[in-house]
């Protein structure tokens, strides 16, 4: 069990979210979430052949923004209000033995050193391991049971005022109000009139929640 093994990354993530904080903590819920895997130039232009005949693909990923000497053998999940802890290896989080992550996102096209993708939750300049088609005959199962995260999350209602909806398109809008719908916050969100801020669509988006609804200012 002490043998040591290697990975090299065969790509990187371009996605819209900059930065760690405001990104989805689960692919798919922002469908609108959109970005690239953009393949290293070792990796030879036929890997993909017949990759274009499946909706979805799992991205196999390096939490590479978490050091490896955080591993956390017991974690608080934000699904608990951060009130509860639970063994690692019973949650996402990505203080892992191995940081390893997976994330199973839509197929939008394969294109020439990459391929397109939505619903993303991954932060820009993630390196990519591998690529892997999903399979729903064995892969989608009705009778599952989802633990602790068995629902999906409560969504906010999200304000977007006009004069920031006229400078955008119907793409970033959807991706802003459904990032912030979700509700990135941290577990613990005592104060009540923090302004919040993150990167997403290459724009720093600040909000605030007001009256239970995520308020973009500016």
């Amino acid at each position: 069990m002490s043998e040591d093994y290697s990975m090299r990354p065969i790509g990187v993530i371009e996605s819209c979210y900059g930065e760690k904080f405001g990104t989805p903590r689960q692919s798919g819920i922002v469908p609108g979430a959109r970005g690239r895997v953009v393949f290293s130039a070792d990796v030879d232009t036929e890997a993909c052949r017949g990759l274009e005949d499946f909706s979805h693909v799992w991205i196999v990923f390096l939490f590479d923004q978490v050091r490896e000497s955080e591993v956390r053998w017991l974690v608080r999940p934000p699904r608990l209000g951060g009130n509860e802890k639970k063994g690692v290896l019973a949650t996402r989080s990505p203080f892992r033995p191995n940081r390893i992550g997976l994330s199973l996102v839509k197929l939008d096209a394969v294109e020439a050193g990459g391929i397109a993708v939505s619903g993303l939750d991954l932060v820009n300049g993630t390196p990519v391991l591998d690529v892997k088609p999903y399979l729903p005959y064995v892969e989608s199962i009705p009778e599952a049971i989802g633990g602790f995260a068995d629902e999906a999350p409560q969504r906010m209602e999200v304000v977007l005022p006009d004069t920031l909806r006229a400078e955008l398109d119907e793409g970033e809008i959807e991706t802003i109000v459904g990032t912030l719908a979700v509700d990135p916050r941290p577990a613990y969100h005592d104060d009540a009139e923090r302004v919040y801020g993150c990167r997403l669509l290459g724009r720093n988006i600040r909000w605030q929640v007001i009256d239970g609804k995520a308020t973009v200012l500016e």
